[in-house]
């Protein structure tokens, strides 16, 4: 769709700024549902606007929906790309005024793709993932004080640490319920599942954390994550290719299903044998069994078939 307004959003707790390009049209309303209104008020007929900003801790949730709601196409973009490309245009300084001609100016430059916003069931799914992250931390990090802690404090720190057990089952118990209450991401939940390596973490994540998978091509969905290498090649110089970027939480849980999938998984162990034998380093191994750990997961939601034995030809 051709848009011929782009309007930047600078979230903050409290309030939006508000840019419209190329009209130069400025205003500010609370982050509020009072503001909300006022703001869909002022844009006036959806038709012809995008409205783009950034992620910024969940501040923009309630923002993104509403303007969502009323009609607009709104993109949630990655804020390193915003400011990378303000100082492409010569933008350094920063206030709250600035950011939001930026994020117009982005908007209008790069014409972001629109992508569905995920509905109040998925958010409350990455909600819950993003709780259970926030827990598992904190019990991390008590375990490793309990090593070190005197015994007058061992006992209390014990304590702590099987309430934080006690909510993280607790949790799992809530996540399992919102998967079994979707019959999409029952399905979904079923086909990861089938894959050995695979377990109730890893798939929960991929469901809350990328909604995209099944969705997007093998090269789009490992970019997306963070696991296609990129080149770093210069006239004569040629340097490794690295990865870098994409979803750290997705990564992590694909790590941890590369663990247990190159002792389970015969296809994934073959291919993590038959790179070591080639002489690659175990990280890069690792991060290229990820890479097609993702891949066959991708293929399997896009064609809807379980987990089968035989590699799929385009993994």
């Amino acid at each position: 769709m051709s848009h011929d307004r782009y309007v930047g959003v600078d979230v903050s707790q409290a309030q939006l700024d508000v840019a419209v390009l190329p009209q130069g049209s400025r205003c500010r309303v609370a982050n509020d549902d009072a503001g909300f209104d006022t703001l869909v008020s002022w844009l006036g007929e959806p038709g012809g606007a995008l409205v783009v900003m950034e992620a910024t801790g969940g501040y923009q949730t309630a923002a993104a929906g509403a303007l969502a709601a009323a009609g607009f196409d709104v993109v949630v973009a990655n804020p390193r790309q915003v400011r990378e490309h303000a100082r492409s245009r010569g933008r350094l300084a920063k206030t709250d005024k600035l950011d939001a001609e930026a994020i117009a100016d982005f908007a209008q430059r790069n014409q972001p793709p629109v992508r569905p916003l995920p509905d109040a069931q998925a958010q409350l799914l990455q909600a819950l993932m993003a709780r259970r992250r926030q827990l598992q931390d904190m019990l991390t990090m008590e375990k490793n004080r309990r090593k070190q802690a005197p015994q007058a404090l061992a006992a209390r720190i014990a304590d702590h640490i099987q309430w934080l057990q006690e909510q993280l089952a607790s949790l799992d118990d809530d996540l399992g319920q919102q998967v079994r209450q979707s019959d999409i991401w029952r399905e979904k939940d079923n086909l990861l599942r089938s894959t050995p390596g695979v377990g109730h973490v890893t798939s929960r994540t991929l469901l809350a954390a990328l909604p995209e998978l099944g969705e997007l091509t093998s090269r789009q969905i490992a970019a997306l994550v963070g696991v296609a290498p990129l080149n770093r090649d210069s006239g004569k110089f040629k340097g490794h290719r690295t990865c870098w970027g994409g979803r750290a939480h997705v990564r992590s849980a694909l790590y941890m299903a590369i663990v247990s999938a190159i002792c389970y998984n015969p296809v994934i162990a073959a291919f993590y044998q038959r790179l070591k034998a080639a002489g690659k380093p175990t990280k890069v191994a690792m991060v290229a069994c990820m890479r097609k750990l993702l891949t066959i997961l991708n293929t399997m939601l896009k064609e809807r078939k379980p987990w089968q034995p035989k590699m799929p030809a385009n993994a």
